[in-house]
Order: C-alpha cells, then structure tokens, then sequence
C-alpha cells in the first residue's frame, strides 16, 4: 500500500509512489511533512532530537503557516469580533490534522478544520486542505481554504506560508538564482540589497522577496538545485538561515509579517467562498 504507518524512527505515516519517492508525514504535530525522498535522496532537513521533545518547536520538514506568517504586533490580531492572540506563525503548525491518500495514488490530503481550540484564536468556521503530490523530480503542493462561516459573517483573513528546511551540506556554499535586486530583511524590519544579505548565509539571514515567480537554490557540495515554482498570490518568497544547522529554508508565502494588520498582502474569503494557493519544488541532480 502507498500509504502506510511506520513507528520508526519516529511514529509517522509512509507515503512510496511507484518511482520509490517517499513522503514522510507526521499529521498529528501539525501535518509535518518530516522527510521528502526524491530520487533516491533525502530533501529536507529535520532535527529528529528535537522533534523528540513535544514542547519544542519543530526544526525541519514543512511545517504549515496559518492563519499568519510570522508575527502580529503584540501578538494580537483586531477584528470586527475583537481583538485574539494568535502566536507566532499561527496555529495550524501545532493542530493535528487528518491524512489520507488521494485518488490513483498520487500523494496524499491533509485537512484541517476548526475546532473549539483554533475558534478560541480565530473566530472563524473553516477547512483547509493540504494535497501533496510527488511528481517526476518535483513535488506540487496545492493549498485550498474554505470560508465555512454563515451568511453575514464577517470575512475570513488570513495569509499562508510554507518553511520547507531544504538540506545542503554548508550554507555558506550555497547559490541562490532567481530574487529580485532588493529585499526587505526581517531581521532589521529595513529594506536591504539582496546579494549583500545573501553574502551571509553562513552567519544567518531573514529575507523576504517580492512577487519572485521562481528561486533556485545551487548546493555545488551536494551536486544538487532545488528550485521553487510560486503562484500568485503565495509568490513572495523568504529565505532563512540557522546556522550551524545544514539547512536552507526556501519559503513561499502569500503576505509578509503582520499582513493581517497592515493589509498588505491580506487575502480575505467571504463565507463560502474558497481559495486555492500552491507552488512546486523540484529538484535537478548536477
């Protein structure tokens, strides 16, 4: 079967399609993607000693941004309901989700829907959907949310990202193609020239590019690119560094921090509309 649970190393659920490539999914720690096997290599990076310790946030995978990406001003987020906490990255990437295969075997579906614990946070009634397809050297991810509320609800707000932790031997070495001139560094919350923040990879960087249609990330150590395809609206593109960790996160995200409070980038969904978002990363053996 194409989909099948493993206890080890981790308990987490097996997803092999017919060309051996393998996804690794752990749909109750935030429908992780822990592990992406693509032509008989590993993609992603993950600290499984980490990941050991519930009470620590995750360091590697995909973990899932939603309702916000990154921070809101005070951590709260004013509504026409009232004012609600949200942390960091929002909830999605601590809620359990439900898995299961798609149709013909091509990937697999991870849903989420609010429950009292998200309504608490977020006074929403929603269903976000996750379907992960392994394709040839690539891997395609389509993203929809549904606006569940009744009719005279207000809108639901929100902005999406992924955190892919693509490994690569040394950060430092690696070549990024693809952004723009300029980028703001989220770090410095100030504009910055690009190629002087990525002259620092090594040391840790946070940068977020705008309306970028495709970044490839050159790792000459590993003999290896990973290019990311985006998709208006989640085009706008983050990389961020951890060092010493061996790792380059390559991020797609709809709106920059604290889009739900500035409007920019703010993607809203009247009751029972929906809204479909994806992108794809594939790899390239050199």
């Amino acid at each position: 079967m194409p989909l099948r649970p493993c206890p080890d190393p981790y308990p987490h659920h097996l997803f092999e399609d017919s060309r051996g490539d393998q996804l690794r999914i752990v749909p109750e720690r935030g429908g992780l993607v822990s592990g992406w096997r693509c032509g008989g290599r590993e993609i992603l990076y993950f600290d499984a000693v980490r990941f050991a310790d519930p009470a620590a946030s995750v360091r590697g995978g995909i973990p899932i941004l939603f309702p916000i990406c990154g921070g809101l001003p005070g951590g709260l987020l004013p509504l026409p309901q009232g004012s609600f906490s949200l942390p960091q990255h929002g909830f999605a990437r601590d809620r359990p989700w439900r898995l299961e295969p798609l149709p013909a075997d091509a990937g697999v579906r991870l849903t989420l829907e609010d429950d009292a614990v998200t309504r608490a946070c977020f006074p929403f009634a929603f269903r976000f959907e996750l379907e992960l397809r392994t394709e040839p050297g690539a891997l395609a991810i389509e993203a929809r949310v549904l606006n569940r509320s009744e009719a005279g609800s207000p809108p639901l707000p929100f902005s999406l990202g992924l955190h892919p932790y693509l490994a690569v031997q040394d950060p430092a070495r690696v070549r990024l193609e693809g952004l723009p001139p300029t980028c703001l560094d989220q770090a410095a919350m100030a504009p910055a020239r690009t190629a002087e923040r990525l002259e620092h990879l090594g040391e840790g960087v946070d940068l977020l590019a705008e309306a970028t249609a495709s970044v490839r990330l050159v790792d000459p150590l590993a003999g290896r690119a990973v290019t990311l395809d985006t998709r208006a609206p989640m085009d706008r593109v983050v990389v961020w560094t951890d060092p010493p960790r061996p790792m380059v996160c390559l991020e797609p995200w709809s709106g920059p921090r604290g889009a739900l409070v500035s409007g920019e980038g703010r993607l809203e969904l009247e009751p029972g509309a929906q809204l479909s978002l994806g992108c794809r990363y594939r790899v390239e053996e050199m």
